[in-house]
Parts: C-alpha cells; sequence; structure tokens
C-alpha cells in the first residue's frame, strides 16, 4: 500500500499561491497527535486502536498525515449528490454541493460543513526534497477526532480544500 501513498511535491509545488491563505492559519489549530495542552478532541483512541480501526493506507493519511497518489480514490471523480464524512469519526466534514472540479487527482471543496475542519500549519519540508524550496502549508484536519484530511491551498486562483479520498467515507443521497 505505500505505493499508493504520495508527497505531493509536484502538485503543491506548483500552487505558488499557497501564501494567500495564510491569514486563515490563525483561526483554530490543533494537531491529531497534540498530547496536552488545553484542547482535547471528542474522539479519541490510542496509537493502537486507530491501527485496529483503519486500513493501513488510511492510517497513513488520517493519523500520520501522509497524501495519497493522484487519482488513486474514486472519489476524486465522483460526481452523485450527498456527503463526505471522515474515516475516522464519520463526522460529516464535507457536501458534494461544494466540491469543486479540478482535473488534478485530488477531491476539491470550496469549504467545508460548518466546525467540521480544523486547521494547522503543516510543515513544509514534508513536501520538497530541496529545503531551499520548502512552502509553509494549511493543514485540515477533522474537527471532532483529529484526522489529517488534507490541505487548504490555492489551485487555479481558487481557495480550496484539497482532501485525501482516502479520509473521506463518501454517502449518496440516493442509497
Amino acid at each position: 500500500m505505500q505505493k499508493k501513498m504520495h508527497n505531493r511535491r509536484a502538485f503543491l509545488a506548483s500552487a505558488a499561491s499557497v501564501g494567500a491563505a495564510l491569514p486563515l492559519a490563525g483561526a483554530v489549530s490543533a494537531k491529531p497527535n497534540t498530547q496536552g495542552g488545553d484542547f482535547a478532541y471528542e474522539v479519541q483512541f490510542t496509537d493502537e486502536e486507530w491501527q485496529d480501526r483503519l486500513e493501513p493506507d488510511q492510517y497513513e493519511i488520517l493519523r500520520r498525515g501522509g497524501t495519497e497518489w493522484p487519482k488513486s480514490s474514486p472519489l476524486w471523480k465522483e460526481t452523485r449528490a450527498g456527503a463526505y464524512h471522515c474515516q475516522g469519526c464519520e463526522l460529516h466534514v464535507y457536501h458534494s454541493e461544494w466540491k469543486v472540479e479540478l482535473d488534478k487527482g485530488w477531491v476539491f471543496f470550496a469549504h467545508a460543513q460548518p466546525n467540521a475542519v480544523l486547521m494547522d500549519i503543516d510543515k513544509a519540508a514534508n513536501y520538497t526534497m530541496n529545503p531551499s524550496n520548502a512552502r509553509t502549508m494549511i493543514e485540515a484536519h477533522c474537527r471532532r477526532c483529529g484526522s489529517h484530511l488534507g490541505h487548504i491551498l490555492v489551485v487555479e486562483r481558487q481557495l480550496v480544500h484539497c482532501i485525501n479520498g482516502t479520509a473521506l467515507d463518501f454517502r449518496p443521497l440516493d442509497a
């Protein structure tokens, strides 16, 4: 399953306008593995429990901040009406009405459900082989369990949530 994971280097490096989104990072901030401090997630499991609950590729993305290969999730081209839920805790985080169609290989949304997503600063060194090209990224997390969903960035002059399909459970309205 490791080959399914990808570091989005080329894609994220081309998203040159990420800096425009940095003022958003001041909102609410939390990491999935936050320990101590004043913030506590509603849904909490030990690392061993997360590994038991999730498939290896889900664990890598949701709990370790990994990224799937582009176009590896069928959700990037999903067009049916429905709701997208966090794979970690089933919180409704996105709706199909807000999906933005971009042929990049990930699931894009204009925004999330109210009070569903938290943001944090992702260390850009994870996304480039050359530290001099490092960029600060805004990371999107589930508000209920802290799972990593993806990033908030500018793509084709649109501020969007760029989300791993592996992090989501799609529930069509017609089901």
